[in-house]
């Protein structure tokens, strides 16, 4: 069983493995998270990275930061329209680093 694995497993089962080790306690009340942190660590299973592929993630962090300040500004000014333009590409960018994330093994 790999970490990809225990993600798609459902909390339920998750909680059956959990209760196989006498030395865990609580595992009826921990999130979903929390068991395959405690799971993988009892398997020995290496929790993968995140690593950004593809974009210059400085970069757009840099354009986010340059948005907000327009953001304010024109919040500040009451243009509904530079706000909503400005929101519009904020959101596209985050979209941008969230879909460029790639887990590495």
């Amino acid at each position: 069983m790999n970490y990809h694995e225990l993600e798609k497993t459902t909390v339920d089962k998750l909680r059956e493995m959990a209760k196989e080790y006498p030395d865990v306690e609580g595992a009826i009340g921990m999130s979903k998270e929390q068991l395959i942190d405690l799971l993988a660590d009892k398997l020995g299973i290496e929790k993968p990275h995140k690593a950004v592929v593809g974009i210059d993630k400085a970069t757009i962090k840099t354009g986010m930061k340059e948005l907000k300040k327009v953001r304010d500004s024109a919040l500040a000014e009451k243009d509904r329209a530079k706000l909503k333009t400005t929101r519009r590409e904020m959101h596209r960018l985050r979209r941008q680093l969230r879909k460029a994330m790639k887990i590495t093994a």
